[in-house]
This record gives structure tokens, sequence and C-alpha cells, in this order.
């Protein structure tokens, strides 16, 4: 269908329903990994006598990263910043609901260990997360932006990738090191040296999600194209 056979009104609604779409994506995969968190950790394979561990919760992140790279690429940095900050919200909505759930009396008779098993490792993720993933969308967002400008609206794969391989680093470090040193709740061996074991999770985590984002590189080229032609957007213009 050609641009002229939608009236503006048309065309706005498709744009705005993707946007909600690529938005909720974002929001609902930060809350799910906020609540699932540390909740348990994968030995995901092992290389040499390396045991490749991630938690659960690091799962749906690489999806975050894709849905602000399609956001800033169609809509433009403005707009992914603003899911950004609705994101931090979130983050603080759901420890709100968790000191609320626990201050406030249980049940008679009722057994309350397994919730406040899961709200001691959701303050402990939420808690980290909340400044890694600060930090890391918005340097996502700026690098995202950067590449763009730097390379002239061309080159997809290298902003897609130069912004989210670095993010992603501050991401997994900051999140690894303040959940041990801030929160204390990371699996380490108490009778083994820490910080090679914060360095083993770091890696891990990393590794994780650097192959997420390389394998998400032809997906984000082609879902780019498509967007700009279902949404009559011309390349290098926002549709705002």
């Amino acid at each position: 269908m050609n641009k002229q056979d939608l009236s503006t009104a048309q065309l706005q609604r498709r744009r705005d329903g993707v946007f909600l779409v690529l938005a909720g994506l974002f929001l609902g995969t930060l809350g799910m990994l906020n609540v699932l968190g540390l909740t348990r950790f994968l030995q995901l394979g092992v290389i040499g006598s390396w045991p490749v561990v991630v938690a659960v919760g690091a799962l749906p992140y690489p999806i975050t990263f894709l849905c602000t790279d399609l956001i800033s690429e169609i809509w433009g940095e403005q707009r992914a910043n603003q899911v950004v900050w609705v994101g931090l919200l979130l983050n603080g909505w759901v420890v709100l609901i968790l000191w609320l759930g626990g201050v406030l009396p249980a049940m008679p008779g009722t057994d309350d260990s397994t919730f406040r098993t899961l709200q001691q490792l959701s303050f402990g993720a939420v808690g980290a997360s909340m400044v890694a993933y600060l930090t890391a969308q918005f340097v996502d967002v700026r690098l995202f932006h950067f590449w763009k400008k730097r390379t002239k609206g061309k080159a997809l794969w290298l902003r897609n990738n130069g912004s989210t391989l670095v993010s992603q680093l501050v991401d997994t470090s900051a999140v690894v090191l303040i959940s041990h040193y801030g929160a204390h709740v990371l699996p380490v061996q108490p009778d083994a040296p820490v910080l090679p074991q914060l360095g083993s999770f770091i890696a891990s985590g990393y590794l994780f999600k650097m192959l997420a984002a390389l394998a998400d590189t032809l997906p984000f080229i082609w879902l780019t194209g498509w967007l700009r032609k279902i949404l009559h957007i011309d390349t290098n213009n926002d549709p705002d």
C-alpha cells in the first residue's frame, strides 16, 4: 500500500501502534527480568575449565537493546530516551510493590518464605539493575546516534553492534559488582578468592549478551527496512 493510499490519521495510528508494541516489549521484558533476576543461575556451557554461568534474568535482556535500537533508528534519540526513563520508573514501581507486599501483614497461618526469598533476590536484582540499566541504556542510545552521525546514516550493522556491545559490557559489569558488594546476592564461594569469581560472572554474562547482540544484527537490519517501508519513513528522517 502506497503512502497516498493511507490517510494521515491511519498512518499515524500505524506508527503509534508499532511504537507501542516495541515500547511494551521493552518494558514488559524489563519488568520480567527484574522479577526473575537472580532467582536461578544457568550453566549454558563450559569453555575449557570455565563454566559459562548467567542469571535467568539475563536471558531476555538483549531484547531490550534491540527495542531501543529500533526506536532510536525509526523515532529518534529523544523518543528512545523517553522509553528509557519510563523503564526506570518501572523499576521503582517493582521495588515499591515488593516493599509494600513485605510490610503489610500476611494472612494468618500462611507461609511467606517463598515471597521473602523472591523479595530479597528481586531487591538485589532491581537495586543493581536500576543503576546499571540507566547507565547502559543511555550509553546505548548515545553511541547509536554517535555512529549514525559518523556514518551519515549508513552502516546499520555498525551502530547496532557498536552501541550494544559497549553498553552491555557496562551493564554486565555494573550488575555483577553491585549485586555482590551492594546486595550480597550472588552465589560466590566464601572459601575462594572473590575477584576471580566476579570476573567469571562478568565474562559469562557478557559473552552471552555479545553473542545475542551479534545474532540480532540481521533481524535488526531487516526489521529496520520493513518498518521504514510499512510506516513510510524516509531514511534518516524521524516520523515525528
